[in-house]
This record gives structure tokens, sequence and C-alpha cells, in this order.
């Protein structure tokens, strides 16, 4: 059977349809893209430190390995935006949004934190290999009045600071900060003071003697506080503590007390509460003990050494003489005196940190000295040494003529020297010592001419000395004068007349 008018109403029927699917996947062909590639962003804000800080999202819902470039990007004033969870990722031109998945769209969130206005807007082209949205902005209403929270006070324990120390030749200096993020109720004052003391050893040793300090306190309106100390010119301590000048120890000793985690930068509370060195120093190059000794000589040739100490510790000192050896311990600001007898010889004085000292006696000048005296007769000269009391022996060297004696002259006592009358007329006396020798003169006599027979006396012992020097000279003299007239007589005829 035929059916001649079917055929064209089918063609017909599947034409329409034909063309229907063509227009449809033309649709789709130029319609895809544009409801496919999608950016997106929002914005929310809070109040941070004061601060509109908003935090900007954005979604790709594009499957492209390349993912969407950021173009055209307009931020508003303030920082950066950064990356939520990366810090180092900022939020700018050319930054390339990931492509979505098959799960949902890829999402990423930057923070921003904004001036102050009344609202804030972001905007930016999103690009794909084959399109561009240009329909990316999101505006945000900034929080009005936006402030930093009201700091909390804190008490002294609970403050935290930092702090430097150093020592040097000009002494010690700490300088104490309260932390930035800290901040002190308005009553409250934390303390600290710093002491230096004299020291025995360079190490940590006892007694120690305070010798400066300096206190201060740390508010929150005075945030920062330098303390200062000077250090004695020898071994010394320096402690930097928590405390008032109330604290200070005077005096550290064996079984007293000590400043302990008190100390700016201990292991312990409170120094813990400060972070920086430890505010603490041992140290120093000479001993604070200044000895010294000086030698008095008396007039009986003995010796007193006196012993100084001036420093702040006992000094033992040693003295030496001959085989003799003695030890003296002299206290701190104190002295002692060793008496050394005559005739010791050199003197050593020995102490840790002075040199050793060397005495040997010499007489003071305002030892007494001995005398002289002189007598002599027609025979004999004698000369008398004596020596006061209270002084050393004097060695005198006493010479008449061509004749010397030497006597030994004990303090208190006289001594002699006799010699026969010759023709000198003074005898010459050395004290060993002195620097001069003592001339005395002879007294000047008329001794008895001498004879050569005896008379009803015995005989005559002939004369010496000065007295008889000048009779012989006047007798020669009138023997000269009789011969001349002798001869003038012989000369000359002379008549008598009667």
């Amino acid at each position: 059977m035929e059916f001649p008018l079917r055929k064209p109403l089918l063609l017909r029927t599947a034409t329409v349809l034909a063309g229907a699917v063509l227009g449809m996947a033309g649709l789709t062909a130029f319609a895809g893209p544009a409801s496919a590639h999608d950016a997106d962003v929002k914005g929310a804000t809070q109040c941070v430190n004061g601060k509109n800080q908003v935090t900007w999202t954005i979604t790709n819902d594009w499957v492209d390995t390349d993912g969407a470039k950021v173009e055209n990007l307009k931020l508003p004033a303030g920082d950066t935006p950064v990356q939520v969870g990366n810090a180092e990722a900022t939020l700018h031109e050319g930054t390339v949004l990931l492509p979505a998945t098959h799960q949902g769209d890829s999402t990423v969130q930057f923070t921003q934190n904004v001036d102050q206005a009344d609202s804030v807007t972001l905007s930016f082209d999103a690009r794909w290999s084959d399109w561009v949205d240009h329909d990316n902005s999101a505006t945000v209403t900034l929080i009005k009045d936006c402030q930093p929270p009201a700091p909390k006070c804190v008490e002294a324990d609970q403050a935290r600071f930092n702090h430097t120390f150093v020592v040097d030749k000009d002494g010690a200096t700490t300088v104490i900060n309260l932390n930035d993020d800290v901040n002190l109720c308005d009553d409250v004052a934390v303390p600290v003071t710093s002491v230096s003391y004299y020291a025995p050893k360079p190490q940590f040793s006892v007694p120690q003697y305070l010798f400066d300090k300096d206190s201060g306190k740390i508010t929150n309106k005075d945030r920062t506080l330098k303390l200062h100390v000077d250090i004695p010119p020898c071994f010394t301590q320096v402690d930097t503590f928590f405390g008032t000048e109330d604290d200070i120890l005077q005096t550290i000793t064996d079984n007293g007390p000590r400043y302990g985690d008190k100390k700016l930068g201990s292991p312990g509370a409170p120094g813990n509460r400060s972070k920086g060195p430890q505010a603490w120093y041992n140290g120093g190059d000479k001993s604070c003990v200044t000895p010294d000794s000086t030698a008095i000589p008396s007039c009986d040739g003995s010796q007193a050494i006196n012993l100084s100490n001036n420093g702040k510790y006992d000094q033992t000192f040693t003295v030496k003489y001959g085989d003799q050896v003695k030890t003296v311990v002299v206290k701190a600001g104190k002295g002692e005196t060793v008496t050394v007898p005559a005739g010791a010889g050199t003197v050593t004085v020995s102490a840790e940190g002075m040199d050793d000292q060397k005495y040997t006696w010499t007489a003071p000048k305002d030892c007494p000295l001995p005398t002289v005296a002189l007598v002599n007769d027609c025979t004999t000269v004698t000369v008398t040494v004596t020596n006061p009391k209270g002084v050393v022996p004097a060695e005198a060297t006493i010479t008449y003529g061509d004749q010397t004696k030497k006597l030994t002259v004990a303090a208190g006592s006289s001594e002699k020297a006799t010699f026969d009358a010759g023709t000198a007329t003074y005898a010459t006396i050395k004290i060993a010592g002195l620097d001069k020798e003592i001339k005395a003169a002879l007294k000047e006599l008329v001794c008895a001419t001498p004879t050569t027979g005896g008379g009803a006396g015995g005989p005559v012992l002939p004369i010496t000395g000065a007295a008889a020097g000048t009779i012989a000279g006047v007798a020669a003299l009138l023997l000269a004068v009789g011969g001349v007239l002798f001869f003038l007589a012989r000369r000359r005829k002379v008549n008598f007349t009667a």
C-alpha cells in the first residue's frame, strides 16, 4: 500500500527537529561561557585594635587548569591585603585565582586593615584563557568609632621588664625598661636598686662592704629607669636587684643574707621578671688593702717600725731583721708598731700587695752629741770624751802630734786618752758619724827652765812642752847678740878715762 502524502510530512517534521537541535546547540555554544565563567568577591569587617579589619572572600567557579588572573585591581586605602593562613601571600595585580573543582568553587580570603571611612570598595577583573569577567566588586560599610580597647593594667608581680647591664672603668650602669605590652596600674611603682661593694677577692668572697648605691622606681608613666654606681679601685662586687634602699645590705658576711633571686636576670622570681644579662659582677685587678710602713730611728740605735693599714680588710705584715722574723696582723683602718733593737742591721717589711720595704738605722738629727775636754800640763796632754745617756756608743779617734788613740765610749760614760806632752799645740778628735773633725788647742803654759845639776831638791827632769821651747828660743837670741858685741869690741880700741 502506498502513502504518497506521508513522506513529505515526515521529511518536514525531521527538518524542523534538526533545526531545533542545531539551534539549541548554537545557543549553548554562545551562552555557555557567559554563564559558567564567574568570579565573585564579598567583604565583612570587624574592629581590631582600633582599626576596621576587612576580610575579602573571592571565589572562582570555573574549572580551568590555568585559573583566573586578577586584573585592574582597585583596593581601598589601608594596608595591603594578606592571605588568611599565609602571611607571605598578598592580593595584588596579577594574583591568580585557583580553578574550581568538581566538588565546588575555589575560595581564597584576604584580610586588610583599612583607613577609617564610611565604607570601602574592592573591585577587579577576572581573566580566564577564554573569558573575562568585569563584574567583580564588593562594598563594605565600616564600623564607626573603632577604637583600641582600653589596656588592662597589672600589679607589680605581673609586670614584665627587659634590661641591660654594663660594667667598665667608669662604673656599672643598668637600664631597665617596662615591656611595651605591659601597663602598670596607676598606683603601682616597681623599685629597683643597684649597689657596689669592696671585696677581698676578684671572685665572690666575703666580707664585702658597701661602696656606692643608686635607686629608683618604674611606673606606667616613667617606663625606663637608668641606674649607675661607681666601683672601688680594687676588687669589687656589683648587684642590681628588685628592691628599695631599705633592702640594701651594708655588709655581706659569710652566713648573712644575700640578694639571691631578687637580682635582675636571675632564674627565679622576682629577678626572672626582667629579661637580659645577669645583672651582677665580680672582678677588679688589685687588693682593697693598702698596707704601708715607716721607720722612726731612735738615738739609742733602735727603730720603731710603724705598720699601717687604711684598707677595708685585715692585713698580715712580716718584719725580718737578723735571725728574727715577726708576724703582725693589723686590723682594717688601724696601725701597729714593732720595735727593732740597736744593732739589728737591715730591717725588711713585707705584706701582700706591697713591695718589700727595707730600713737601715741612721742617727736622728736631734740626738745629743758627745762632748770633748782637753787638759794639758808640762808633761801630759789628756783628752776626755763624754757620751750622753740614751745614745749609741761613740767611736772616737784622737790624734796628738804623731800619736793616735781610739776610744769606745758607752752611753752615759766617759773615756780618756793621755799623751806625753810634745811640741804640738792642738789635738784632733774625730767622732764616727760626724762629718767634721774637732781641733782642741792646748793651754799655753810657762814651765821651769831645765837644769843638769842636783840641788837640795834632787835632780830636775828635762822640761818639755810649749813653755820650754819658748825659753830655748829666747836664750839662743841672746847668745847671738852677745857674740856680735864681742866681735865689735875686739876690732875697736876702747879708751877709759879716769
